[in-house]
């Protein structure tokens, strides 16, 4: 015992003989200053050639919450790289619009008929159990819509040969269940697009015609697995909503020139009745069209700010944010990262979700991209 108390007596005396050494050796060169020691820290020499590291730039992912994408969304819409602040002298314009849309009598002036075929073609389309031959005598009983079908199967999109598609049943192979439902949404849209003057804003109908087919794309899947709910009426919700948007847009564009001929309508005034109107008129058009309860409460449910709580309201509004996602990714406004990190939580499994995005970016054919050609060499 005696020898090991000896050993530690030694070795602790070493120790404190050797600590300012250590010390020096590990904090660099001390330099007295008032009787106190100031540390310069010193790289060791092997080090000192090398470069210093670059400057990263800023990571262009975001994360975008609901409010910020849909006033993006607006910005896009109505082509503006900034929606501004609403000027006093407009306030009018808001008030009288809100008026006319509230309006049963101006309601019926701005909103459409519900089209004859509606339920019965996407019940169809959706039932994989009908054959292409009854969708076709189903689609020839509307002889408009049998016409925009081979227009759209005859367009460079679709059509594979020289020779022209003439067959109702051969253009409903051609154009498959995508294709049936962008004719669809043509079917519920185009009366309207046909209506609107879009004036200072050409791209309006455009991206709200795009915004509807994607939030479509995304609501179908979130209805179908996530929320156990009809895909039909998710998708039937997402284009009645494009809808009601025209009908706002519309209501404003004509407060404007009867208010204030020959004034460009302000951004800010249509971006903010968009907002706070699209879900109200909405509702009233599904009303009109005699859907469902379950569907009008779930258009119900967007008129408020809180979280949905009926499986269809969900599926409309994870729909409608995703689909907006999307218009801002394919329009160069986003990058697919940000894309992917601000959109709602789904509760899609893994490979549902990238199925989702991948239908959701898919370009798809615009049906009055041909008109639109046209009337350019008509020009």
């Amino acid at each position: 015992m005696l020898i090991l108390f000896v050993t530690m007596m030694v070795l602790g005396a070493a120790g404190l003989a050797l600590l300012p050494l250590l010390r020096k050796s590990l904090l660099g060169t001390g330099v007295a200053v008032a009787g106190q020691t100031r540390v310069v820290l010193e790289l060791p020499a092997e080090l000192r050639h090398l470069p210093e590291p670059p400057v990263l730039a800023p990571a262009t992912v975001q994360i975008l919450d609901r409010a910020e994408v849909f006033k993006r969304l607006r910005e896009l819409e109505l082509n503006v790289l900034e929606l501004g602040y609403l000027q006093p002298q407009h306030e009018a314009v808001v008030a009288m619009t809100i008026a006319a849309i509230g309006d049963a009598t101006a309601q019926r002036r701005y909103a459409p008929r519900r089209p004859n075929l509606l339920p019965q073609l996407m019940r169809a389309v959706a039932d994989e159990e009908v054959s292409r031959r009854e969708l076709a005598a189903l689609i020839s009983r509307d002889p408009s819509l049998v016409g925009s079908l081979l227009k759209m199967a005859n367009s460079s999109y679709y059509r594979v040969t020289y020779k022209p598609v003439e067959s109702i049943e051969r253009a409903v192979v051609i154009l498959g269940s995508d294709g049936l439902r962008s004719l669809i949404a043509a079917a519920v849209m185009q009366p309207i697009f046909h209506a609107s003057n879009a004036g200072g804003f050409p791209r309006f109908p455009e991206i709200v015609w795009e915004h509807a087919l994607r939030s479509a794309h995304a609501a179908i899947p979130h209805a179908a697995l996530v929320e156990r709910a009809d895909p039909f009426s998710a998708e039937l919700l997402t284009l009645i909503t494009g809808l009601a948007e025209i009908v706002v847009f519309r209501a404003t564009m004509d407060h404007y020139a009867t208010a204030w001929p020959g004034v460009q309508p302000d951004p800010l005034v249509i971006a903010t009745l968009l907002d706070s109107q699209t879900p109200m008129v909405a509702w009233h058009i599904g009303a009109d069209w005699e859907l469902s309860e379950l569907m009008l409460g779930a258009l119900e449910e967007q008129m408020v700010t809180s979280d949905p709580t009926t499986p269809l309201g969900r599926s409309l509004r994870f729909g409608r944010c995703a689909g907006a996602l999307a218009v801002l990714h394919t329009n160069s406004l986003i990058d697919e990262g940000t894309l992917k990190m601000s959109l709602p939580e789904a509760g899609l499994s893994p490979s549902h979700l990238k199925c989702m995005l991948t239908r959701l970016l898919n370009k798809h054919e615009d049906p009055r991209a041909e008109r639109r050609a046209e009337r350019r060499k008509a020009a």
